[in-house]
């Protein structure tokens, strides 16, 4: 565990920037959405939205490679590989003349960006546990946030100025300056007698050990519904507010306004989380968050959109709920697992992705007009989600 306050801090930034570099290659293309999609001669909008989704796809798979590897030859090595990946992957991407070409870089930049963003999340487990692993993954994300704040205006400002092209060098450039500081400050956590052989039994096992844990199972189903709900958000925000609003100007202000209230909710999730526990925080959350959309899609169903301020309160307060949600649901998932971590986290994360990509692509399909479908999109996840959440509360205590 870090042993000053100045050792944890470098330990957070470090974690969120490991993690970030994943923000990055997703918020900074959303204003160029539509000219990549022009360059790669996309047939209609909706299918710009896979230059976000299938990014997830390969943080889904790369997940099921990576974390049985770093328990087996630690966690430092995979992450550089990892990095590798990304950097081969941005490539394919700015040399990309068609749709399938750049799909198939954006699904391998995932793959090689799961590696940091996986044994991220293993290292933090192996060092922490319980609500406290909660409280540093909160903290985490809150610095990691910021990526997101400012990367859709970073986008904005290099098409003004460059062409999309350049966006990926950014990329390529900031994970370069990450993996150098991961290399020079922090030291392998997975000891060699903790250290597992890597075979195919190992996933197995390890699928098997998560199946039979029904907490583990519970609290992945509902990161999956929550990651999916969010993640059309994400891949339709740009269409939202740009083409139904007209404000391609305004829209990494809107952006960056927004992460920001995702980040100081994830902030005060940090503060209360040790005090009240994951789960009593997670069922608030998650009644917040089902409250809120059903309140929207009773007052605006069959209507035009409403005016971007009442829209912008909505979406605030649903990121107000979902914000107490990704850390507190991942640490839970966790918890029962923590004796194999690495592939724990792969797993955990593969099924949640395997959900959440699917879920995105089919509600994203129905945005075209107005954003209620949406909001629709959140109501049903956040129904599930709680249905859930009744079912482990009551028959999960295993």
């Amino acid at each position: 565990m870090p042993k000053s306050k100045v050792s944890q801090f470098e330990f957070v930034a470090l974690m969120a920037s490991l993690m970030s570099v994943v923000a990055l290659a997703i918020d900074a293309l959303l204003p160029a959405l539509d000219i990549i999609g022009i360059a790669v001669g996309t047939d209609q909008l909706a299918d710009n939205q896979l230059l976000i989704t299938m990014i997830f796809v390969g943080l889904g798979i790369g997940p099921l490679i990576f974390g049985p590897l770093s328990d087996s030859q630690g966690r430092k090595p995979i992450v550089y590989i990892g990095f590798a990946v990304f950097i081969f992957a941005s490539f394919i991407c700015v040399y990309a003349s068609s749709l399938e070409m750049m799909v198939l870089g954006r699904i391998l930049q995932g793959v090689g960006l799961s590696a940091p963003r996986t044994i991220s999340i293993a290292i933090i487990r192996d060092m922490y546990e319980g609500d406290y692993m909660a409280r540093i993954m909160s903290f985490v994300t809150v610095v990691f946030i910021l990526i997101p704040v400012i990367a859709p205006a970073l986008g904005k400002f290099i098409l003004d100025h460059y062409d999309w092209q350049t966006i990926f060098y950014i990329q390529i450039v900031f994970s370069l300056l990450v993996a150098f500081w991961f290399w020079k400050r922090q030291k392998e956590t997975l000891t060699q007698e903790k250290r597992i052989s890597f075979n195919h039994k190992v996933i197995l096992n390890g699928f098997k050990q998560i199946f039979q844990q029904r907490r583990t199972m519970a609290f992945t189903l509902i990161s999956g519904f929550v990651v999916g709900s969010f993640l059309v958000y994400l891949s339709s925000s740009q269409q939202i507010f740009q083409e139904q609003y007209g404000l391609k100007d305004e829209f990494p202000y809107i952006f960056a306004g927004l992460a920001i209230v995702f980040g100081f909710s994830i902030f005060l999730n940090a503060m209360l989380v040790v005090r009240f526990g994951m789960e009593k925080l997670v069922s608030y959350a998650l009644f917040l968050f089902f409250g809120v959309s059903l309140l929207y899609v009773v007052l605006f169903y069959g209507a035009p959109n409403p005016s971007i301020e009442i829209v912008l309160t909505f979406f605030a307060l649903q990121f107000f709920a979902i914000s107490f949600l990704f850390g507190n649901l991942r640490a839970l998932s966790m918890e029962p697992v923590g004796h194999i971590a690495g592939i724990a986290a792969a797993i955990t994360g593969f099924i949640s992705t395997l959900m959440a990509v699917p879920i995105s692509i089919i509600i994203g399909r129905y945005i075209s007009d107005t954003a209620l479908p949406l909001f629709l999109g959140f109501l049903g996840c956040s129904f599930l989600s709680l249905f859930i959440l009744f079912y482990v509360k009551r028959y999960g205590r295993k």
